[in-house]
């Protein structure tokens, strides 16, 4: 043969081993992560090949498929849609095929696609049938979830409501809102852009995802430390706190709202009844921020692993403050931040005998046969207080309600508690404040009992206008009145 062609027949056969042994590399060794690459087209059309599992509240899905395979210039047989979108989309999140997907349908994306492992019949293997979806229920009400938004109207603000026992979260309310099923196709770039370009961020998951200054409600907090701590026996115990109070180590003097409030040596209950700055600020300081922090802490503050199961973003107690800045963090002002799902859990302990349920919105999880995938017990409860300290806030929170600064919360029939907050917002406090309410009601006759937070950032009211009482807690009245109904 041929010196020359025996050359070129030993270099096309090297090819073809080389071509070879890349084949079976990639076919072999890289099929799975090649099929799983989100940039493999295939993957995304098998994603939407079947219509997607549902989300579940009170037994009625609130998500659907629509089919769009040759009506919208796709290749995707179906796209998601949403009933009541904008009044359940803090809860869903939303799936677009353009935009990836978010909240409780990003987190269950394979089970609602039917490509979850746990979702695999036998018979699937050998017929190549793709697998039936799964389902995600919810523990929403949607009584109070349609309370809470409808209350919040055209406020920018966030509610959320939690049954105290079991931790199951009822409502999740955040305004403005939006409707997923605007984003949901391949073709949704002009909605897109408007939600993304919006200055009231809509996407924004306010209840879970937008930590602010509580104010006042974080007064509830240094409650507590100071009644476990000793430094004050009982909330009916006067305390020794001169009004106006100077900041320790400052010229600076912390005043109250009401100047004619008997602010002056208050108790607790007091204090508490009349948002008494003056005794809560030097309790924090003679409390110092150890102590605070810890409580804080207990309560769930500082913790960057807050599941719902969708991961809500940390409030924060700070740490390395000099005294005077102590003293501001116990009226939940200087660097302190709250979700409104913090400050739920912060009256849902107190309601429920100084325990805390570990607070979540998804009871279970199926497969097509109805078949738990996975289930989220109610009740993981932690002590966070003693059960004396619990009733004797109980108690006090209940004065702000009868005879205080939340008078516009009381629901007839029941035992309401709560605490008003107003904090300041912008550089000295330039811009119009916060407005908080956080609460607790039990129905004695039937044993319902739900706690609640409601933060209104912006409702276009007038600086003079804007309270927790005034603006929050109207709408925590009527998400607890629908609770116990």
């Amino acid at each position: 043969m041929n010196k020359t062609i025996r050359h070129t027949s030993v270099f096309v056969l090297l090819l073809v081993l080389a071509l070879l042994g890349r084949a079976t590399w990639v076919q072999a060794y890289r099929a799975e992560a090649l099929a799983d690459d989100q940039k493999n087209r295939r993957k995304t059309i098998a994603q939407y090949a079947q219509p997607l599992g549902n989300i579940v509240v009170a037994g009625s899905p609130v998500t659907g498929s629509k089919r769009t395979e040759g009506t919208e210039g796709t290749d995707l047989a179906y796209r998601r849609t949403y009933t009541d979108g904008e009044l359940y989309a803090a809860v869903t999140g939303y799936s677009s095929q353009a935009y990836g997907a978010t909240q409780l349908e990003g987190i269950y994306a394979d089970v609602l696609d039917g490509t979850d492992d746990r979702l695999k019949n036998p018979l699937d293997a050998v017929t190549r049938k793709q697998r039936e979806p799964g389902t995600v229920l919810t523990t929403i009400d949607p009584a109070v979830q349609k309370a809470a938004y409808r209350a919040l109207g055209n406020k920018k603000g966030a509610a959320v409501a939690v049954d105290p026992v079991s931790g199951r979260i009822l409502a999740l309310a955040s305004t403005p809102s939006y409707d997923p099923s605007r984003i949901s196709g391949t073709n949704d770039g002009a909605a897109w852009q408007e939600l993304t370009g919006d200055e009231d961020k809509p996407l924004v998951n306010r209840a879970l995802r937008q930590p602010l200054p509580p104010g006042s409600t974080f007064k509830l907090v240094v409650a507590a430390a100071a009644l476990e701590d000793g430094l004050y026996r009982s909330v009916d115990t006067a305390t020794e706190s001169p009004d106006p109070y100077t900041l320790p180590h400052t010229r600076t003097v912390l005043r109250n709202e009401n100047a004619s409030a008997p602010c002056e040596n208050a108790t607790i209950r007091t204090a508490l009844r009349y948002s008494c700055n003056n005794v809560f600020g030097k309790m924090a300081a003679d409390l110092g921020q150890d102590k605070v922090r810890a409580m804080a802490e207990r309560f769930g503050f500082n913790d960057a692993e807050l599941d719902v199961p969708v991961r809500a973003y940390a409030s924060v107690y700070p740490s390395a403050m000099d005294p005077a800045q102590t003293a501001l963090s116990g009226i939940g002002q200087f660097d302190v931040t709250a979700t409104p799902l913090q400050m739920a859990m912060v009256s849902a302990a107190i309601a429920n005998d100084g325990l805390l349920a570990a607070p979540h919105m998804v009871s279970e999880v199926v497969d097509s046969d109805g078949d738990a995938l996975a289930s989220y017990e109610d009740g993981d409860t932690r002590r966070i207080v003693s059960s004396a300290t619990a009733g004797q806030l109980r108690s006090a929170m209940v004065t702000v309600v009868e005879e205080g600064t939340g008078t516009n919360a009381a629901v007839a029939g029941a035992e309401v508690g709560g605490k008003t907050g107003t904090a300041q917002h912008g550089e000295n406090n330039s811009k119009t404040p916060y407005a908080w309410f956080t609460s607790y009601a039990k129905d004695p006759s039937t044993g319902k009992q739900v706690a609640v937070a409601v933060m209104i950032e912006d409702s276009g009211a007038a600086r003079s206008e804007v309270s927790g009482n005034g603006l929050a807690a109207p709408v925590a009245q009527k998400m607890m009145a629908a609770a116990l109904k």
